[in-house]
């Protein structure tokens, strides 16, 4: 079994379910007779969101190259970013590091297609919805994607900001991104909606969702898995 490697942090709440659900699962896949080797390279949630914010692009590279290179030197084999903002920067990141990075958006988009879903919505921090990075596999799939109003996407970001990624779930905050959903369905006609925050599935699941659920979290983790225990192909 190979040593995975995640640069967590971004935020805590999602790099709690990385780690649990990769322990859990693999030791239920093996009879209880093995977990996996683990290591974490916790980034400072505050400095990355900075760069972010401010478009220091540069910056933020080299802060998560640093994280995989300790991940490299610890012995890790299987290495990923535990938030899908990040990928924000995978691209000059690959170039960066030449690590070969278990990409978020390229699982999902996979998912996507193995389901043969053609327009789907997407939810996460401000940053995936506006930009092009959790968009582009998909799009080259042929998968429309549309994101939700400017209103409904303020809103989603200030919850998983403010809420979210600090640990809160709450009933009224569900209800507010159960109507946007349902919104999306009626007027954009969406098959399913991808969870695209790492944090969105603290509070959105197959059970309480209007539409069908591409949860990044669960997607990227079986992903992981199946590399660090199986077909080692990307």
């Amino acid at each position: 079994m190979k040593k995975i490697g995640l640069v967590g942090g971004t935020g805590p709440e999602s790099t709690l379910m990385y780690y649990r659900e990769l322990n859990t699962r693999i030791d239920r896949m093996t009879g209880g007779k093995a977990m996996p080797d683990i290591a974490i390279e916790s980034v400072n949630f505050r400095r990355a969101w900075e760069y972010v914010e401010k478009g220091q692009y540069d910056l933020l590279v080299d802060y998560l190259a640093e994280k995989i290179s300790c991940l490299e030197a610890g012995g890790a084999e299987v290495i990923s970013l535990t938030a899908g903002t990040m990928h924000i920067v995978m691209d000059d990141l690959l170039k960066k590091t030449k690590a070969d990075l278990v990409s978020i958006p390229r699982a999902v988009c996979r998912e996507a297609q193995r389901r043969g879903y053609r327009r789907i919505g997407l939810l996460g921090t401000i940053f995936t919805m506006e930009k092009d990075y959790m968009k582009t596999d998909l799009r080259e799939a042929g998968i429309e994607v549309i994101i939700p109003e400017k209103a409904d996407r303020e809103l989603i970001a200030k919850r998983i900001l403010e809420e979210l990624e600090n640990g809160i779930v709450k009933e009224s905050t569900l209800n507010e991104f159960q109507a946007i959903i349902r919104k999306m369905q009626e007027q954009d006609g969406i098959e399913a909606v991808v969870l695209g925050c790492t944090e969105l599935p603290m509070i959105l699941n197959e059970g309480n969702c209007p539409a069908a659920v591409l949860d990044s979290v669960e997607i990227h983790i079986e992903e992981l898995i199946r590399i660090s225990i199986g077909d080692g192909n990307q």
